[in-house]
């Protein structure tokens, strides 16, 4: 019997049949919802599972596995390689040759008949010699002086310890100042470090031998560490920045303080505006280039602030504002990209001219900045420029000071990347020892020296003991 007939017979018998009626028709409209929410929640678990294998896919694929999503790729992506006018480059030719060699051309390989027209085709192949480590076995005397009534010994210019014993065999100097180079300047672990050591050079120590060595350098370099930071005092400009680290347990931090010729690390156990304050000094008179953090407000009265961190908070604020920043935050936003832009133009500008475009930043930085805000995030971002504004123009005060950190962060990156291969230090004698050798290591990238010869200058002077 089909359904029409069946409703038919229900409603001839009453009010029972017309409830049932109702009652089969509510079944029917709910049994239709169930279906069509059924092919949605269909359709929405075939969406999820087309991602989820996706995503494995990701997970699996070996080849570029860091790959952008094709929908994120610049679909017209630029030449590889230099820009069309640019010179070419290749290797250039030895200063010295050591071997000459020539091979000669009397007939043809394959006919071995005559030749005409040759000429020389000139190559140079460089090549690594085998290496092995040269020793030199140095022999001192000690003895004990009756007229002085202490122990005297003899020495040599070689010598970089008096250790004996089981300590007796040492690194020379160069080889001290390879393994420096390796793990502060290329940034390799004490293992790694160790294995280059003894895989390419020959030379055998364990990571825990390597890192008395390395505290036994830092010792010696400490002088040449201690100028430096009398050197920092004396600077025009300075930048400092600071990050976590890790020694032997959280709650410590590196700090650096860098100029455009050094850099200066600092390892310690706070946060305080007092480590900034010993480091660069109660009557330090260059200009201060850091973050908006607080701890640098009051140290020095030249500063600038970051421009890339104000612009930062701009971006954050237009997000979260009701109508994405238009108004006043793009107008903000526009005085520091004007400011930026003007900086680029100070050097062949005239200083009057300059000096015009200046004044009328001021201005607008007054009518910005001095007003009160009734949005939230319009006077978050007005409060912390107005906190800043004896210092918001310095930059284009002074022709030497940049308008963002970015020397700093460069100089504090190498470490961070330290920071997740060894995780910091294990000891105060380690994160003094690497404070040390990383800021002479820097500072020799930036001056164009060789930290490796840097290091075996060092390292002949003064021998101690070994730790």
């Amino acid at each position: 019997m089909s359904t029409p007939q069946r409703l038919q017979e229900l409603e001839e018998l009453g009010e029972l049949g017309q409830w049932a009626v109702e009652h089969i028709l509510g079944l029917t409209v709910e049994n239709v919802q169930l279906k069509k929410q059924l092919e949605q929640a269909q359709a929405q678990l075939k969406k999820q599972e087309e991602q989820l294998e996706q995503l494995q896919r990701q997970v699996h694929r070996q080849a570029a596995p860091f790959r952008r999503p094709e929908n994120e790729r610049n679909p017209h992506p630029m030449r590889p390689g230099r820009k069309a006018g640019h010179a070419g480059f290749y290797r250039p030719k030895p200063d010295q040759v050591d071997e000459h060699i020539r091979v000669n051309l009397e007939c043809c390989p394959h006919c071995q008949g005559a030749l005409c027209e040759k000429r020389p085709l000139t190559q140079y192949i460089e090549e690594i010699p085998a290496v092995r480590p040269r020793v030199t076995e140095l022999i001192t005397e000690e003895g004990w002086c009756e007229h002085c009534q202490a122990e005297v010994f003899s020495t040599h210019p070689l010598q970089v310890s008096r250790a004996g014993g089981a300590a007796a065999v040492q690194l020379g100097p160069r080889a001290l100042g390879l393994a420096c180079d390796l793990t502060k300047a290329k940034g390799l672990s004490m293992r790694k470090t160790v294995a280059v050591l003894g895989d390419h050079f020959g030379l055998k120590l364990t990571p825990g031998g390597l890192a008395l060595l390395l505290q036994r350098v830092g010792r010696k370099m400490q002088p040449e560490y201690e100028q430096m930071a009398v050197q920092l005092r004396q600077s025009a400009v300075a930048h400092a920045d600071e990050t976590g680290w890790w020694v032997g347990g959280p709650g410590w931090w590196l700090w650096v303080f860098t100029t455009s010729e050094m850099t200066f690390y600092v390892v310690i156990q706070s946060r305080a505006a007092a480590v900034a304050l010993g480091v660069l000094g109660k009557d330090f008179a260059g200009v201060l280039v850091s973050d908006c953090l607080a701890i640098y407000d009051d140290l020095n009265p030249l500063q600038q602030k970051c421009y890339s961190h104000h612009l930062k908070a701009v971006s954050e604020a237009c997000q979260s504002h009701p109508q994405h920043g238009e108004g006043y935050l793009l107008q903000v936003r526009a005085l520091l990209r004007t400011a930026i832009c003007l900086k680029a133009l100070q050097e062949g500008a005239e200083p009057q001219r300059f000096e015009l475009c200046l004044g009328n930043l001021r201005l607008r930085a007054h009518a910005l900045l001095d007003h009160p805000r009734a949005q939230a995030q319009e006077e978050k971002v007005r409060m912390r420029l107005w906190k800043q504004r004896d210092h918001l123009f310095t930059f284009l005060e002074r022709s030497e000071v940049p308008a963002t950190n970015n020397l700093a962060e460069r100089q504090l990156r190498p470490a961070v990347i330290a920071r997740k291969i060894s995780c910091g230090n294990k000891t105060s004698k380690g994160a003094q020892a690497w404070q040390v050798l990383a800021s002479i290591s820097a500072t020799c990238q930036q001056k164009g020296r060789s930290f490796i010869q840097f290091v075996a200058e060092r390292v002949l002077l003064q021998p101690t003991r070994a730790p």
